[in-house]
């Protein structure tokens, strides 16, 4: 081999090196890469997409529309800034943007843009399913309310009656 072809493959072995370990060093080490990641949505206030379980495609399914329908919006962040944590558990931030970090931004579902998704209206997805919580609450605490004063009142009843009968055994006893 003459002396060019030596230098040729000593500087193409060291560029592949070294780019292997530029990019290890920037995706490993530091990290430097977006992350695309699917966030949980409220149809009520934000244009969400909309996924509905596909029996068809070998998913498992409960057959109701309700349950088989889930709202959820694109959240682009840098790995870096992503806290090491269960994305499930609730004190963890990993799918949430802080306010001014540079590089992380929410994508919610635009009909305009995107032909094939369905999306969700935050208007029509109320008048469809109106929020009962506050009806339910009340509602709930007055059963447990009458509830509470019924248990009460038969607790005070049984009480009254095992002391009849107490007196009454005693009596028989004597």
């Amino acid at each position: 081999m003459d002396n060019k072809s030596k230098i040729f493959f000593v500087v193409f072995f060291t560029l592949i090196v070294g780019s292997v370990f530029a990019t290890y060093y920037r995706y490993v080490v530091v990290r430097d890469y977006i992350i695309e990641a699917e966030a949980p949505c409220d149809p009520y206030s934000e244009s969400c997409f909309v996924y509905v379980c596909d029996p068809e495609a070998g998913e498992e399914c409960t057959g109701d529309p309700e349950e088989d329908t889930s709202y959820y919006k694109v959240i682009h962040r840098n790995a870096k800034n992503i806290p090491l944590c269960d994305p499930n558990d609730e004190d963890c931030e990993a799918l949430v943007c802080p306010v001014g970090e540079a590089d992380c931004e929410i994508s919610l579902c635009d009909p305009e843009m995107e032909e094939d998704i369905e999306c969700s209206d935050p208007v029509v997805y109320t008048e469809e399913h109106p929020i009962e919580e506050e009806v339910i609450d009340e509602e709930s605490e007055e059963s447990d309310l009458e509830g509470s004063a019924e248990a009460d009142a038969a607790e005070g009843d049984a009480s009254e009656e095992t002391d009849v009968i107490s007196t009454d055994t005693e009596e028989v006893i004597e």
